[in-house]
């Protein structure tokens, strides 16, 4: 094969899926996603590490669009909505033609201890982040990690909900959806009905 790969990223995440839902993860190697995109594992190795970043790999671009999101947020905007504004943007940004593979990484890290593991300390590293971001906008603590975790909560149960659902409604729907739930939980009894889309 010549030097010129054209698209062996999208290849190698594509064939990767392919393998780990037919296989399962543990039992793919990436001698064999190579293959299967028709590609080298010198060419897999030049776009992620191991196996699990085909799973993972896009988690540097989400938390810095997020955090670059939350610090360009309005001067005024509460902390939580300056996360939910940010959140949005970036549902649109990173995730608007992505349901398929989204779906697809869902299950495979649903089914292995270990990736489940991995996503929890990226939901972690990703709230410390947005933190971080929330002090450089002068909210002090506890307020910028409460708000912090409860944002990243918000993302978190929205993307469940978005990758077990059909493609017809866009991921930031259901941002905004379980934002306005989180409002009415803080808000607490008697402040009125779920707003998430069934």
């Amino acid at each position: 094969m010549g030097r010129w790969e054209p698209n062996a990223r999208g290849r190698l995440e594509q064939a990767a899926m392919e393998l780990y839902r037919e296989r399962g993860f543990d039992s793919t190697t990436v001698a064999e996603i190579a293959e299967r995109a028709g590609l080298t594992e010198r060419t897999f190795f030049r776009h992620y590490a191991d196996k699990r970043e085909v799973l993972f790999g896009g988690a540097g671009i989400l938390q810095e669009m997020l955090v670059g999101g939350v610090r360009a947020a309005p001067a005024g905007l509460p902390p939580v909505d300056a996360i939910v504004a940010a959140l949005v943007d970036v549902a649109v940004g990173l995730f608007e033609e992505r349901h398929a593979f989204a779906r697809q990484r869902q299950a495979v890290i649903a089914s292995n201890a270990e990736l489940q593991e991995r996503e929890v300390v990226k939901l972690a590293r990703l709230a410390t982040a947005v933190a971080g971001a929330l002090r450089d906008r002068g909210v002090g603590d506890p307020v910028a990690s409460l708000a912090a975790e409860a944002g990243i909560a918000v993302f978190k149960v929205a993307f469940e909900r978005w990758v077990s659902q059909p493609a017809d409604r866009p991921l930031a729907d259901y941002i905004r959806a379980c934002a306005a739930d989180l409002r009415l939980v803080t808000a607490g009894p008697g402040a009125g009905t779920s707003a998430s889309p069934r």
